[in-house]
């Protein structure tokens, strides 16, 4: 399976995923209890993941699967830099506007590139830097509002704390996706027992956030596992359906390619997000969207075309000049 087709789907069902959540509500408010949804993804990607092992086990050779206990107890560690991440988030939305929020977190694009260069030594090219930069000025830029909205007048006089935890938000994003591109990687394990120690942990981590939140509640609605699908519908289905499906196709992508293909897919996500949302919930496009648009679609081909298609060599260079042009860019992501 080629990445740029897995990377295209995963584009799709994830600038599907915050329409269906928001076709799931009724009434402007969720009917079922939200944290569920997250608990029954992971219990739905652990079951397909199982599955595909089962399946990878009847053939020969048999799949590798490691299963030292120093090397699986490195799977729990990004569930536990999320659950860091989620709680950072809440924090910081105390001291900034939502919006502020949404385009400070366009920073993960950056913070991705730097912990990509630093903790997986991967060397990127000046017009790949450039690339990336783009991309977050592209995203950033369909996000913001006219500047005669208060939301505009907001998004500098947060307080510093609002500031110094959006960055803090943003690196603790970056950091789990490339430590689990780092463990994915480790080794020549198969995937899907990899996926299986992954989703094991995040089903357990899952589990324990709706316990406390019943101990927190003092269980005034009962026991979470009595209530769970209370107020599902088909459509809610395919939101646990949507965000399982979404981590199965990353998981993929961090085998198979690495972590800018994916900041790329869900980046792209979110402005087909916002042309969807045009024609399914009467939202009035802005001028800054198409200009986020058009300055992604440049940082896109900045960063995967091959160089000759970017740089405007000469047909003919003689021998003098040969030694002060040397271009060379591994433009293709690792397998």
């Amino acid at each position: 399976m080629q990445w740029y087709f897995v990377a295209a789907l995963l584009t799709v069902l994830t600038s599907s995923q915050g329409i269906l959540t928001t076709l799931s509500q009724s009434n402007g408010e969720y009917k079922y209890d939200y944290a569920t949804v997250p608990f029954l993804a992971e219990v739905f990607k652990l079951a397909v993941s199982s599955l595909l092992l089962w399946n990878e086990c009847q053939k020969s050779p048999l799949p590798k699967m490691t299963t030292e206990w120093k090397t699986v107890a490195l799977f729990p560690i990004p569930s536990v830099i999320y659950l860091i991440h989620n709680n950072v988030q809440f924090a910081t939305l105390t001291y900034v506007d939502t919006s502020t929020y949404q385009i400070m977190g366009n920073l993960k694009i950056v913070t991705t590139g730097v912990l990509f260069r630093m903790f997986l030594g991967r060397r990127l090219s000046n017009l790949q830097w450039m690339a990336i930069v783009l991309l977050a000025v592209g995203t950033t830029t369909s996000q913001v509002r006219g500047c005669g909205e208060t939301s505009c007048e907001s998004l500098f006089s947060a307080p510093i704390q609002g500031y110094m935890l959006g960055v803090l938000s943003a690196c603790l994003s970056a950091l789990a996706g490339i430590y689990t591109e780092f463990l994915m990687k480790k080794n020549n394990d198969s995937l899907y027992w990899q996926n299986m120690q992954l989703y094991t942990f995040g089903t357990l981590f899952n589990m324990a956030r709706l316990l406390v939140d019943d101990f927190r509640g003092g269980f005034e609605n009962g026991p979470w596992w009595q209530r769970i699908f209370n107020g599902y519908t088909i459509t809610t289905w395919m939101v646990v359906l949507n965000l399982g499906s979404t981590g199965l196709l990353v998981s993929w992508l961090m085998k198979h390619a690495d972590n800018i293909v994916k900041v790329y897919s869900t980046s792209m996500a979110m402005l087909l997000t916002m042309l969807l949302s045009l024609f399914l919930f009467n939202f009035k496009p802005t001028l800054q969207l198409f200009l986020g648009i058009i300055i992604c679609m440049m940082s896109l081909h900045m960063y995967f075309a091959p160089p000759n298609m970017l740089l405007d060599m000469p047909l003919t260079v003689k021998p003098d000049e040969e030694k002060l042009i040397e271009v060379s860019v591994d433009r293709r992501p690792h397998s």
